[in-house]
């Protein structure tokens, strides 16, 4: 994988701004050790004392205290004149005078010149080591930030891959190829926008999926009555029957009620997949809800058993909307069984759960992938005569979403489905 530009800004950047970091310490160190040169080697404080003491003693013992000093002290001083001083070459030194001191220093030398007063004379000290920070040979500057370079590169190289990888897959999916995701990062960095993009991909993917099979199925949806309406209204131009004219027009008026329901349960259906509407969580009797929608549908079963296993019948859920799930189970448990069902309430490792089962033929196992979406019904010729128009168990899901559960089916011991509501007692 080439380089990235990005890498190569990023990169360049920060080696740049420690070279310049380098260059301006040494800068700075050095003007300070050429201002205070005298004070830092601490030589010329020590020049001082012993010219102050060898003035306190007869000229002639000038040399031979001066040469006792450098013994005892391991020292290169020494005793000589203005004039030999005045013949050493200082061409490439660098110079400081203080008075009546003069400091040369060369690499990590120094050497000191202070004249004694009154007097021709001159101690020297050097060329001695210099005692304080000598300026970083350019060998090892450039070692330094060699391993500082390798370093940072360690460090941004799987920043700058992880991030051009997300730049590939960004302009992928923005040209229209939504099944495009970033791989998985290798920087702990960079994992989390990966981690969202690819969430959000993937989220995208669902709705535009969604949208297609959304349209293709009411196109269908209304394609159907709306041909039947046609062929009605060109039969009734040729019917003279006064009874077959009836039996048309009946059909007509089915029809435009049938147009009527779905687009009442697209509007509705629309509204709960694009707004949250305001819940209202409250405590609610779950006991009293589900024998309450047991008893309107008394009349369309000769059967249903009601279980409640739960210690305390009051959970937290916005009653209206669950009591609108539990009347879409319900019903389509009579419709589907064979006049048995059997509703239970249990409460499982802090999961509140509500089961509607029948005894009906049960759902395929292919069906089960796809039975909470819009608009999917499980006779493939989507006769109207089989069932709803496949909102009811989506609009089931989503409100299952909003109580921050889901809605399930298995397999039921009746020998039909299992429908189960589950969320957790205590909402975050």
């Amino acid at each position: 994988m080439k380089l990235g530009r990005s890498f190569f800004n990023l990169y360049f950047f920060i080696i740049s701004t420690f070279i310049i970091f380098s260059w301006a310490l040494d800068e700075v160190w050095n003007s300070y050790l050429e201002q205070d040169i005298e004070s830092y080697t601490g030589y010329k404080t020590l020049m001082m004392a012993t010219g102050d003491y060898v003035q306190k003693h007869p000229k002639e013992e000038w040399e031979e205290i001066i040469a006792g000093a450098a013994e005892r002290w391991e020292l290169p001083l020494k005793l000589v004149s203005l004039a030999e001083v005045e013949a050493i070459d200082h061409t490439d030194h660098n110079a400081l005078s203080h008075s009546n001191a003069h400091i040369y220093y060369f690499d990590d030398q120094v050497m000191i010149h202070y004249l004694l007063k009154d007097s021709d004379s001159v101690i020297t000290l050097g060329p001695a080591k210099m005692p304080t920070r000598p300026r970083v040979k350019a060998t090892y500057r450039v070692m330094i930030l060699a391993t500082f370079g390798i370093v940072i590169f360690i460090w941004l190289w799987p920043m700058s891959r992880d991030l051009e990888q997300l730049k590939r897959a960004t302009r992928d999916f923005g040209q229209g190829q939504f099944d495009s995701t970033a791989p998985a990062a290798k920087s702990t960095m960079i994992a989390p926008m990966i981690s969202s993009f690819n969430m959000m991909a993937a989220r995208i993917k669902r709705l535009i999926e969604a949208h297609k099979e959304l349209t293709n199925a009411v196109s269908h949806e209304l394609r159907t009555p709306l041909a039947r309406t046609k062929f009605a209204l060109q039969m009734l131009d040729t019917i003279k029957d006064d009874e077959k004219r009836a039996k048309y027009q009946k059909q007509i008026s089915n029809d435009v009620c049938e147009l009527e329901e779905l687009i009442n349960e697209m509007l509705i259906y629309a509204a709960f997949d694009n707004d949250k509407p305001a819940l209202n969580f409250t405590s609610t009797n779950l006991n009293d809800l589900v024998k309450f929608q047991i008893a309107s549908h008394d009349q369309f079963v000769n059967s249903i058993e009601f279980i409640n296993n739960m210690p305390d019948s009051y959970v937290c859920c916005d009653g209206h909307f669950m009591d609108r799930a539990v009347n879409n189970f319900i019903s389509n448990a009579i419709k589907y069984g064979n006049d048995k069902v059997r509703v239970t309430l249990s409460i499982e490792n802090g999961q509140c759960i509500i089961c509607v089962e029948d005894n009906g033929d049960g759902v395929s196992d292919e069906f089960k992938q796809v039975i909470f979406d819009a608009f999917s019904r499980g006779d493939q010729s989507r006769n109207r005569e089989t069932g709803g128009f496949g909102l009811g168990l989506a609009i089931v899901a989503r409100i299952m979403e909003w109580h921050q559960g889901h809605a399930s089916i298995g397999d039921s011991e009746l020998g039909g489905a299992a429908f189960t509501l589950t969320w957790p007692i205590k909402m975050s």
